[in-house]
């Protein structure tokens, strides 16, 4: 049965998305059966894997149970990896949910009836604590948190990890930290040092062991609608990648 990972951080810009969709992409190379969720109304996740924004039925049409969850999926042009779409129309499930009944697990009864298909069903959580984060981690077994190496990057890891353990105790007794994921890594920098250091007093058990240094050619690469792995086997951002993703395998 699928693993469900959230990748979560409630601040923009931190390679969420580039993360989540880069190690499911680089899983299913590895030969599992990946399912990508984009829960972000930006629809980053969907078009980094070359999927057109404009589709008959996204993650929308499964938070206001307008649809059934198989016929949501889509097949991508990458190896063992499936997509359930976003785009602009989530927007309005944070207001349509507001009085809604079991708003908080809309999406775990969505992927209950698929998890078997799977072996990871990876999520792409919006840049925020709302109601869809929310329901990522009430559905989630996982979350990976990638975040760049700043000391105000250490005070939302505070935050977000503060928000876990609430939803661990209110709705879902199954979750877990999987492990924190640096991004745009320079290791040339003091700051990214010291950051470091500190990362490693209080969850050195969660880092991950690769860091994702800053490239060119992860940049590049959505704007081809292809992950890493694809459009740039050999560069050190794929082979990044790639090591993360065997790493997650052995943690979960």
């Amino acid at each position: 049965m699928g693993k469900i990972i959230a990748f979560a951080n409630q601040k923009g810009g931190v390679g969420k998305t580039t993360s989540a969709v880069n190690i499911a992409a680089a899983l299913g190379m590895q030969g599992k059966k990946v399912l990508l969720v984009d829960c972000d109304p930006q629809g980053n996740t969907t078009s980094s894997v070359g999927v057109s924004r404009k589709v008959p039925q996204t993650i929308y049409d499964l938070f206001i149970e307008r649809a059934k969850t198989a016929d949501a999926i889509l097949h991508t042009e990458f190896k063992n990896l499936d997509l359930i779409p976003a785009n602009s129309s989530l927007n309005g499930a944070e207001f349509e949910l507001v009085d809604a009944e079991r708003r908080e697990k809309r999406l775990k009864d969505a992927l209950k009836p698929i998890k078997e298909l799977y072996d990871y069903i990876i999520i792409d959580c919006p840049p925020s604590l709302g109601i869809l984060t929310v329901n990522t981690l009430v559905a989630a077994v996982g979350v990976v948190i990638p975040m760049q190496c700043e000391f105000l990057s250490l005070e939302g890891l505070s935050q977000l990890i503060m928000t876990i353990r609430q939803i661990k105790q209110r709705w879902n007794p199954d979750i877990d930290i999987t492990g924190i994921l640096l991004t745009m890594y320079n290791g040339r920098l003091n700051l990214t040092l010291e950051v470091v250091d500190e990362l490693k007093k209080y969850y050195a058990n969660k880092l991950f062991r690769t860091p994702v240094a800053r490239s060119v050619r992860l940049t590049e690469a959505p704007g081809f609608g292809k992950p890493i792995v694809y459009f740039d086997r050999w560069s050190k951002g794929a082979i990044a990648y790639m090591e993360i993703a065997k790493e997650l395998s052995e943690r979960i």
